[in-house]
C-alpha cells in the first residue's frame, strides 16, 4: 500500500510557476511509476505527467508540454511537478498517483495508476 501527500499548491497569476510534490510512503518508492493528474470543477480528472520508476523515461499531456516538468528523488521518496508559464486554464486540484497493477490506464504510458493523495489546489488568476 502506498500512501501519497501532495503539497506546494496555491494562488498564482499567469505566468508564474509552481513546484508541486508528492511524498511517498509505504512501498518502496524507486520500485514503481508515479504521475500527476488534475481535476477542475466540473470537469473529469485529466492525465498530465508520469514518470518511470527510474525517471529515465517521462510523459506529458499536450497542453502542458515543454511547460510542465516531472521529476523524482528516489532518495528522499518524493516527486515533483514543476509547472511554469501557468494559465488560467491550469486551475485545478492537482493529485498524484503511483503505479499499480489495476486502475487508471493512461494512453500512451504503459502504467496503470491506482493509488492516489488528497490532493493540492491550484489557481491561476488572469
Amino acid at each position: 500500500q502506498v500512501q501519497l501527500v501532495e503539497s506546494g499548491g496555491g494562488l498564482v497569476q499567469a505566468g508564474g510557476s509552481l513546484r508541486l510534490s508528492c511524498a511517498a510512503s509505504g512501498r518502496t518508492f524507486s520500485t514503481y511509476a508515479m504521475g500527476w493528474f488534475r481535476q477542475a470543477p466540473g470537469k473529469e480528472r485529466e492525465f498530465v505527467a508520469a514518470i518511470s520508476w527510474s525517471g529515465g523515461s517521462t510523459y506529458y499531456a499536450a497542453s502542458v508540454q515543454n511547460r510542465f516538468t516531472i521529476s523524482r528523488d528516489n532518495a528522499k521518496n518524493t516527486g515533483y511537478l514543476q509547472m511554469n508559464s501557468l494559465k488560467p486554464e491550469d486551475t485545478a486540484v492537482y493529485y498524484c498517483a503511483a503505479e499499480s497493477k489495476k486502475g487508471t490506464v493512461v494512453a500512451g504510458t504503459p502504467f496503470h495508476f491506482g493509488s492516489w493523495g488528497q490532493g493540492t489546489q491550484v489557481t491561476v488568476s488572469s
